[in-house]
């Protein structure tokens, strides 16, 4: 087997068998669950690098999990303390009727994994890292690039976060129906802010900023292909991403500089995912619920019809005066003002812009440097180039520069 196809197999089975074997011998042992996976392909790319790759390579892996699995479990501290050999005896029968890679088995599994891994009482950065390694399979050097920062930085956060799972006595099993609902939401915030490492990533590897997202959209539909958690909000957070994702390879350029939306190739827009996230819609409209998952997707939505007219962005308007109620933030509030500065024109937008006051927000003042270019040249230069020392990014400083060098012609 070739060294890309190995590593798409480990990425699709490596989260699959962690979380049937943690869901037979619980959270606490999840690191051994994870050399156990690790030393099962270690040995697959030895094997079939001599013998060759056998004709169900999963099934391959499945068998080898599961013997390591009970192997190292029976000579293990968990067997030495047991007094009646009976009950071991007992206990190892349990074990190999229960560890059953069964499609049902893991899909229960993994849908538990989710709930356990975005427990509130670890922190949401550490979740995020978590579930990319977990839940998606990504390597600590992936992990590392996606969040800009140092391995040793990544282990420590897991390590903790895996502490937590251990000390905070977490149970790989759903939520009771009374609060699938709360722990439903927790889910679902992490499963967005995955995606949006991923949509809005400053990391220069675009095949890993696209994996976070498509991990973020798995997730997102196996949430919804079981009944408790197919809800409407489920729905519209997975209709959000499909919208967003079709978009994902008109966005940045062959140097990785971010295309404007009105200079975007519509050629390049996947518009199977555009019918998909429609489909995701209706169906988040079937109950009566309106979460910010539901505004922000209508909004997507709308930037999927390239067209620039009134009703489209009085629409906008009316989603992003929704969504401040719900979920305020600066760039919301900074969204909202450019639909209605497409709405109502410059001057107005002017005025509505001084009442935010975003100091130190690099968009802020790239958005007044728009709104000035028709007014005030010198103003219009002042605030691109405040835009410019503040932005973090090379991406958003190069799409800044190119605003402010078509100003100067």
């Amino acid at each position: 087997m070739e060294k890309d196809a190995l590593k798409i197999l480990f990425k699709q089975e490596f989260t699959r068998m962690i979380a049937v074997i943690s869901k037979i011998y619980g959270l606490q042992h999840i690191e051994i669950a994870e050399d156990i996976v690790s030393e099962t392909f270690l040995l697959a790319a030895e094997t079939w690098d001599k013998k060759g790759t056998p004709v169900n390579p999963a099934a391959w892996l499945y068998t080898v999990a599961k013997q390591k699995t009970i192997h190292h479990f029976r000579r293990g501290k968990i067997f030495k303390e047991k007094i009646v050999p009976e009950l071991s005896y007992k206990q190892s029968t349990q074990e190999n009727e229960d560890l059953i890679f069964s499609e049902q088995n893991i899909k229960d599994s993994q849908l538990q994994m989710i709930f356990a891994i975005c427990t509130p009482v670890i922190a949401s950065e550490a979740q995020i890292g978590l579930a990319l390694r977990i839940l998606c399979g990504f390597g600590i050097d992936e992990i590392a690039e996606a969040f800009l920062t140092k391995k040793d930085t990544i282990n420590k956060r897991l390590f903790r976060a895996k502490q937590k799972l251990r000390t905070e006595k977490v149970k790989l099993e759903f939520p009771a129906e009374s609060n699938i609902a709360s722990r439903l939401e927790n889910v679902l915030h992490i499963i967005y802010l995955l995606f949006n490492e991923g949509y809005y990533s400053k990391t220069q590897n675009k095949t890993l900023q696209k994996d976070l997202c498509l991990e973020a959209m798995r997730l997102c539909i196996m949430l919804t292909e079981y009944k408790k958690t197919n809800q409407p909000k489920t729905n519209a957070l997975l209709a959000l991403m499909c919208f967003h994702a079709s978009r994902f390879n008109a966005r940045k350029d062959a140097n990785d500089y971010w295309i404007l939306y009105e200079q975007q190739d519509e050629s390049l827009w996947e518009m199977g995912l555009i019918q998909k996230g429609r489909h995701f819609l209706n169906r988040s409209a079937e109950g009566q619920e309106m979460s910010s998952y539901h505004l922000e997707a209508r909004i997507a939505y709308w930037h999927c019809i390239k067209e620039d007219s009134k009703n489209k962005w009085s629409d906008i308007l009316k989603l992003y005066d929704q969504l401040l109620l719900i979920n305020y933030s600066s760039s919301v509030a900074l969204n909202r003002l450019f639909a209605f500065y497409k709405l109502n024109g410059s001057g107005a937008a002017l005025e509505e812009a001084k009442a935010l006051k975003l100091g130190n927000n690099h968009f802020y003042y790239t958005l007044l440097g728009q709104l000035y270019t028709d007014i005030d040249e010198q103003m219009a230069i002042m605030n691109f180039q405040k835009a410019i020392i503040l932005a973090k990014s090379k991406a958003d400083k190069r799409t800044i520069l190119q605003k402010l060098e078509r100003l100067k012609k």
